[in-house]
Formats: C-alpha cells, structure tokens, sequence
C-alpha cells in the first residue's frame, strides 16, 4: 500500500511521509540517561505524539517504558483519589505486558476497587516495590497530560513523583519522568487555585527545560519529499519546493504534512494542475496556501478558539499584526507566556513575532472577517467594486490604490492623527481582503513590520506584489523607504513596486504618481 501524507494522530513510518525522527530521539535520550523529569508542551498538533510513540519503541533497548496516554481516562477517574488510583493502575497493567504476580496482584485490587487502602502513597509504595526488583531502570511517560489539567488529585499525583524523585537514589523510582502536552505543566496550577501561595508552590519546579526543537528543518523537508519524489517521479525541483514550504510554516509539522496533502490529493488532478508534475510547483503551492487557509480544522479551531477564551492574548495579536509594535518578551508576561505555549508566536532577537506565515495569514483573516468590521463601508467598497481590479487575470493594483485613497479620503480624511496611525494600514487590507479573496492571499514581511513601515506581500494567481505601508514622517525618510522598496524588488526580482504613503501633512497632494527609477517603478500613492 502507497504512503500518504497523515494529518490525523500520530504518524507510522511504515504507513506515512514523515521526517526522520533520530537526531530527536538521541537527543531527548540524553536527557533521560541524565535522570531528568520533563515536559513536551507544544502547540496542537506538533507531533508530540508521535515522536513519544518512536522514543517508547527507541528507549525500551536499554529501559523499562511505561507509556500512557491520560485521553483514555475518563472525567470519573479525577472524581477522587481512589478512583484516579484505580483507573491509574488499570493503565499500567495495560502498558506492561507483565509484573511479577505480586505486584501484578495488588495492581489489580487497586483497578477493581477491592484494595484495603487505595491511596496515592499506596500505589506508589507498589510501584516502588516493583522498581527494585527491575533489572534495569524504569521510565514513565504520559501524554496529553493537560486532560488532567484541571483536576486537583492529578497535582498531588505530581506531588508524589516530586517526593520520590528527590529521594532519588535512596529509593526505587523512575529514572525520568515525561510529560507531554500544550499547556506546561508548571502553568497547570493556574487552572485549579488562583491563589498566590498555590502559584508559588508547584509540585513541578524541579522540572528541566526541554530544548529540543520539534519543528521540521528545510532538510528534513525535503528528505520527506525526496522520499515521495522517489515513488512517484514528479520532476519537482525538491530543495525550491522544500524552501517554500518551510517559509510558509516555519517547520510547525501539521502544517507542513497539511500543504503536502491537499498538493497530493486535491491540487493534483484538478483542472488547472492535470497531474503531480504540474501539482508540485511553485503555483501548485500557492494555491494549496490558498486552500488551507480556509479549510476547517482542529488546530485551526483551536487557536481562534483560544483568542477568545482569553481577550489578553487577542489584544495582543492585534497590536502585532495592525499597529506593527515592536513587544519585548519577558518570561514574567503571563500574556506572552500563554502565546508562546499555545503556540502562535515565538521569540526572535528576543521580540515576540508571529509563529510562521501561515497562522498569520490566518489570524488577518480572522481579524478582517468579525462581523464588525465586515460592516465597515471601506470593506463593503471593496467587495462591491473587486471586479475592476483584475485584469487578464492580473491585480491592477495602480487602479486600486486610486480606489483606496478617494475611498479612505472621503470616509476617514477628517479623522485625528492617532485614529490613522494605529488603524489606517488595517483598513487597506480590510479594503484588500474581499478583492482578492479566495483567490489570492497576502502576508507581512516580518523583517519590515513596525510602527513606521509594513511591506505587505501579495500573491494572486503566480504574480506578486508588493506593497510598503507606511507613516509619512517627511521627504528623507520617504527617499528611504524608496531604497529600501527598490532593494526588495531586487530580492523578489520584480520591476515595480507600489507604496501607499499615511501623510499628516496638512498641504499634502493626496493621489497616486509614477515615478522611475533605475530600472524600476514605483508606483506611490498618498493619503
């Protein structure tokens, strides 16, 4: 049977494309051979799951593996002690294949309720009892570990292993510890008391970092590609393929298992791409961006589910990506620590930036698509005129930028500085969005997004464009945003560019004009 691309649970190697995941393995390895209790906390669909299934077959060469996955536990289970106790050790019959009779024995009266005593300390007096008479040492994993989050009996579950290991090595117990989930379990506290002595107390502060980067390199992109390009002999050019992808995703692993599906089984054989060597092609690409996008999902769901179960984090996102801030991260920002752990941002020269390209194509149409700001008469512009903004199949993007500017003018032209400053580059992508919607896609050059200047990327059916945002602040600067438009064409390899100028200036020309220079265009339009 052919391999597919898996976008759901964990993947096989035997049954899937996927990533070589040895270097990984070896490396979380050290940290058990080091005696460490940790936690995996990655945002939805990382591929936790399935990199522990691989380091459980890798570790049991040298190590007894105990592996549980707590989705199997039902909400009874956390009801008490005793009935955590019972479910718990239900599952460590079912994960080792066999205990001594003894230790099998007690497991089973604590997992049929018929225990004397079915207590935490009782149950780990058993598994005590069974770590000394192992010939080697003992690893606990547990994933999906947030479906306990919420439940105080699970903490002082934690609060045992805590015990036991700073015994460590006076008494039997695990060597390590792995816990895997989004929410880090040094955050679970949060969810259960609020109050600030329970903050300062968790049971897992002796925690180690986990630094093992879990996202997809360029390389090991394109090893999965070459491994599909060897089954079915595209022609694609596999390195240029595996670079947009990872420039599309940052390595974030469902993402990229996602475009290389939907290029697979829906792009290919459509009516514009007739085969595979057509589908695996920069254009196929575009539009596989273009389907996922708007395709409806779990991790989709989640993140946007997650902006609103917590406003902070929302706000946030919005100053991000429409007023260009540049925020600082601080590992005492509770607001950017719970982005960083769901996953939609990460830390770069120690700023926060948005996660990877896709999810911020994906918020801007969150943001543009709320039903108060669809509203808008700018956005309802837009939509009504999109039709003499395309030309044989082309943007005719000078057509509108005129558009924009007698729109912006007329609607907002007596508004205050501020009002511009902060919201005038969201209302041209608001104006943007219906125009080009479903058909093509734009992103922010993340290099450029600041208060002063956005280089907004726009792709539309294999040709881009590419616009700079920005607050006027005089002649010099805007000679210098001109040579900093020209060196991105370069890069881009473009002859025209378009910039759409915020200008304050009381004796401004607002329009739009042409200007050459060199070998170039600009095409500038001022507001």
């Amino acid at each position: 049977m052919a391999k597919v691309f898996n976008i759901n649970g964990a993947c096989r190697p035997e049954k899937h494309y996927m990533v070589n995941l040895e270097s990984r393995l070896e490396e979380i390895k050290e940290m058990v051979d080091d005696g460490e209790y940790f936690s995996i906390n990655r945002g939805r669909q990382y591929g936790k799951t399935t990199t522990l299934r691989a380091l459980t077959r890798y570790l049991r060469k040298e190590y007894m593996v105990v592996s549980l996955d707590f989705q199997t536990l039902g909400m009874s289970s956390f009801e008490n002690e005793q009935a955590f106790v019972g479910a718990l050790a239900g599952e460590f019959l079912d994960a080792v294949s066999e205990f001594p009779d003894e230790i099998e024995k007690r497991l089973l009266n604590f997992a049929d309720g018929t225990a004397r005593i079915s207590s935490l300390n009782a149950f780990f007096r058993v598994i005590k009892s069974w770590c000394e008479k192992l010939d080697k040492a003992s690893v606990l994993i547990i994933d999906e570990v947030d479906t306990a989050s919420n439940n105080q009996v699970f903490l002082d579950f934690l609060a045992q292993l805590r015990a036991y290991y700073l015994k460590r090595p006076d008494v039997a117990t695990f060597q390590s510890v792995i816990l895997a989930g989004v929410y880090d379990i040094r955050n679970i506290k949060h969810k259960i008391r609020p109050d600030e002595e329970h903050k300062t107390n968790s049971p897992w502060n002796i925690a180690a970092k986990f630094r093992v980067d879990m996202s997809f390199s360029k390389d090991e992109i394109a090893g999965t590609l070459k491994e599909y390009e060897a089954d079915y002999h595209t022609g694609m050019d596999v390195e240029e393929i595996a670079e947009q992808i990872y420039s599309y995703t940052s390595g974030y692993p469902v993402l990229v298992s996602d475009l290389c599906k939907i290029l697979d089984e829906d792009i290919a054989g459509s009516e514009a791409f007739p085969d595979k060597s057509s589908a695996w092609t920069e254009d196929g690409l575009q539009k596989a961006v273009n389907e996922l996008l708007f395709e409806k999902s779990a991790l989709f769901e989640s993140l946007i589910g997650k902006l609103t179960d917590y406003p902070e984090m929302k706000g946030m996102i919005y100053r991000l990506l429409f007023r260009g801030e540049t925020i600082a991260y601080s590992a005492d920002d509770p607001v950017a620590d719970l982005l960083l752990m769901f996953g939609f941002v990460r830390v770069e020269q120690a700023t926060i930036q948005i996660a990877n390209r896709i999810f911020e194509m994906r918020l801007y149409n969150y943001f543009l698509t709320l039903p108060e700001v669809q509203s808008g008469d700018i956005y309802r512009l837009g939509s009504q005129d999109r039709n003499q903004f395309v030309r044989d199949g082309r943007l005719d993007m000078e057509r509108l930028l005129e558009k924009f500017v007698e729109y912006f003018d007329d609607i907002y032209g007596d508004r205050e500085q501020r009002f511009i400053e902060d919201d005038g580059r969201r209302y041209f992508m608001l104006f943007l969005k219906p125009i080009i919607n479903g058909t093509g896609n734009y992103y922010v050059e993340a290099r450029t997004r600041n208060q002063e200047r956005t280089d907004l990327i726009i792709d539309y059916l294999g040709h881009q464009y590419i616009v700079e945002l920005k607050i006027w602040r005089g002649d010099a600067y805007n000679e210098r945003g001109e040579a900093q438009l020209l060196d991105y064409l370069d890069h881009y390899h473009l002859k025209k560019g378009y910039m759409l100028s915020f200008c304050f200036n009381k004796k401004k020309e607002i329009g739009v004009k042409e200007i050459v220079l060199g070998d170039k265009v600009l095409v500038e339009a001022v507001v």
